[in-house]
């Protein structure tokens, strides 16, 4: 794609990136095939090619962004489809990334929107006041119905019927290995999961000890920065990522880690992309260290050959989370370990497609993301399984609202699998 910004335009980093990323495409529409928000609305626009055109439009004129433009940047998933289906290797991420943070600095939004995403990156980063929106949720419930706005009735009804107790795991601790020592990794924990699932995190440290890893919950690590890095709020999500470097750089520096394990996928694209994000920061060779440490934790497990485990005469819809997938590229692993534990594993038609979460998007675009939902729940009930498993908390919650089959991390049913306690989803 050819492009005209001016010199003065292209000193700025992002700008640069940018024209970098719009100058690889070469239009061919391959990623319309792929594209959830183009199959349901069949606008162009609505598409990564679409997309690309206004954000050229957009940043080539320098111009605040307009309403047209905004409607449909906002309608991207982000689920990076276009990504594994372009042949020109088109980083559609930092680019709409960086459209994001573009409309964010010069674009007014109405006040229902500004308050809305204000009260999402002041609750959902904190795990301690996402639990009280929890509460207030489930009170709110009954009368959720009458809310002026789709949005807060998207809210409301993601809300979990019941709200895990507090995880004494989620503190600053080491985990020493129950086998032989072989890694010291860094666990991060998260923020929506401490509130949502807390036996995720807890499968995960029983799991990795068993397989000889020291399993270290950092002092100072927190959020990500993912829900407000793609809402545009740089400074926000940067100061997140950047406690994450310091409360890391500072373990490495001690005692060393031979990783940083994840097990919230969502999160594992963005920390992975620390390298690219503070690549002009005083923090920029922390950041690369961390971004090349940082593994999901079926990566992890594969490293470490969990053994094979005996048939459990049990079927588990995989679904592939899209940060997992497209964002990170990890497509198999997950699969062979739940095989290897025994269990049958089905996938379920076009598992390229997002189910509709994908961070905030199921609470702004409520309405897209049902459609995508009711679609991915029936393509993974169509192989009769007994449990569907992924790996990402947004994904499960999104799933596990339009169905009545359990939902659980893989994580959990690998450890169940090599002799933990069995999935509190599959006991009620």
């Amino acid at each position: 794609m050819q492009t005209n910004f001016t010199a003065d335009q292209l000193r700025d980093s992002a700008t640069a990136r940018s024209n970098e990323i719009l100058r690889s495409c070469v239009h061919c529409g391959f990623c319309t095939a792929t594209c959830p928000t183009y199959q349901v609305l069949g606008d162009e626009l609505d598409s990564p090619r679409g997309r690309i055109y206004l954000i050229k439009d957009m940043l080539e004129q320098g111009r605040p962004a307009d309403e047209k433009t905004v409607k449909h940047i906002d309608r991207c998933l982000s689920c990076l489809s276009c990504m594994t289906t372009c042949p020109s290797g088109v980083h559609y991420m930092h680019l709409v990334d960086h459209a994001r943070e573009y409309i964010e600095a010069t674009y007014k939004r109405p006040f229902s929107d500004r308050a809305i995403r204000w009260m999402l990156a002041r609750v959902l980063p904190y795990p301690m006041r996402f639990r009280l929106a929890l509460l207030g949720a489930k009170l709110v419930r009954p009368l959720a119905h009458v809310l002026p706005d789709a949005r807060l009735r998207a809210m409301v009804a993601l809300a979990p019927k019941t709200i895990p107790p507090v995880s004494r795991n989620d503190d600053a601790q080491v985990f020493p290995a129950t086998a032989p020592r072989r890694m010291r990794v860094a666990l991060m924990t998260g923020c929506a999961q401490r509130a949502l699932n807390t036996d995720i995190n807890d499968a995960t440290i029983r799991l990795l000890r068993r397989l000889g890893c020291d399993v270290v919950v950092t002092k100072g690590q927190g959020c990500c920065g993912a829900l407000t890095h793609h809402m545009g709020k740089t400074g926000e999500s940067h100061r997140s990522a950047a406690a994450n470097i310091r409360a890391w750089g500072a373990e490495i520096a001690g005692e060393g880690l031979d990783a940083i394990v994840i097990n919230t996928s969502g999160c594992g694209t963005t920390v992975k992309d620390y390298g690219h994000m503070f690549r002009e920061d005083a923090l920029a060779d922390q950041a690369a260290q961390i971004s090349a440490l940082a593994l999901d934790v079926s990566q992890l497990l594969e490293r470490l050959e969990m053994p094979d485990g005996a048939p459990k005469g049990l079927r588990v819809a995989y679904h592939a989370a899209c940060s997992l997938q497209h964002g990170q590229k990890v497509k198999t692993a997950p699969k062979d370990l739940l095989k290897r534990a025994g269990f049958e594993v089905v996938e379920p038609a076009d598992s390229h497609l997002c189910c509709g979460s994908a961070g905030t998007y199921n609470i702004m675009q409520p309405e897209i993301s049902a459609q995508l939902k009711a679609r991915k729940v029936q393509t993974l009930e169509a192989g009769k399984p007994d449990i569907i498993a992924a790996g990402n908390i947004g994904c499960m919650m999104q799933i596990g609202s339009g169905t009545g089959i359990p939902v659980v991390h893989t994580v959990e049913l690998l450890d169940w699998a090599m002799g933990g306690p069995k999935p509190a989803a599959l006991t009620s």
